[in-house]
């Protein structure tokens, strides 16, 4: 393997993404490459907060919930203590199996209502589980690339911006920590600057103050990625000055 080709491994090296006889090759060659090696040294810090940034906490208390909502068989009745017999009366006797199919029709409907809220629940859990999952993915597809960029500047207002972007995989992604929360309802919007025109790429999830997300639509043609503040649920153009306008 050439020198020049060893140049292109550090992004593969910081993600483990090599093989045995590559990864030593490639050691052997830090030791001789400083440039290599502090590349190295801060694609795997980033690398670190990417991950912490796009990891997902269930709602506390989830499965518990969806564990009391699942039915339940039991293999045995349940022990209940002794109890003296009342002899029915013979009106009684006749309704009796009237009132049993009406209470199992209301028991059935209860235990229907919390199996389907349990399941839409665990639906719930597994689709952002999966969107989390894709989107780590890109993340490290894009660490790993050989042309990956990364740009970082302090945002006006408070926190901080890293973009992330890759011209072959044709995807940015947005790493902010810090952001100050807005009032009103606002939210910050990303934007791809494209031959002077503003395009949106995606709004910042509230209620974090760090974290990471895709950009929509792909980075081909971008010149920059613009932060604006925006009224709930984002605008068509921005409407605020931008606190911050990174390179891709």
């Amino acid at each position: 393997m050439s020198t020049v080709d060893l140049h292109t491994l550090t992004g593969a090296y910081a993600l483990g993404a090599l093989s045995g006889p590559e990864a030593g090759e490639f050691a052997r060659h830090l030791a001789q490459c400083p440039a290599c090696a502090q590349e190295v040294r801060e694609l795997k810090e980033t690398a670190a907060r990417l991950a912490l940034a796009v990891a997902e906490v269930p709602p506390a208390g989830l499965r518990e919930r969806v564990m009391t909502a699942l039915p339940e068989v039991r293999q045995l009745p349940p022990i209940q203590p002794a109890t003296p017999v009342i002899p029915l009366t013979r009106r009684l006797r006749r309704r009796l199996p009237h009132l049993v199919a009406a209470a199992c029709l209301v028991l059935a409907a209860v235990a229907g209502g919390l199996a389907v809220d349990a399941r839409h629940q665990a639906d719930q859990e597994r689709a952002r589980t999966a969107r989390a999952e894709a989107q780590a993915s890109v993340l490290n597809a894009l660490m790993a690339a050989p042309d990956a960029t990364f740009h970082t500047a302090a945002l006006k207002g408070g926190g901080s911006a890293t973009v992330v972007a890759s011209k072959t995989i044709g995807r940015a992604a947005f790493v902010y920590h810090q952001l100050p929360e807005l009032p009103g309802g606002k939210v910050y919007q990303l934007w791809y600057s494209r031959s002077g025109s503003m395009v949106p790429a995606g709004l910042v999830q509230t209620g974090r103050a760090s974290g990471a997300l895709l950009l929509t639509g792909g980075v081909g043609g971008a010149d920059g990625v613009g932060v604006t503040t925006e009224p709930p649920g984002g605008s068509a153009r921005p409407t605020s000055a931008p606190l911050g306008l990174l390179g891709v």
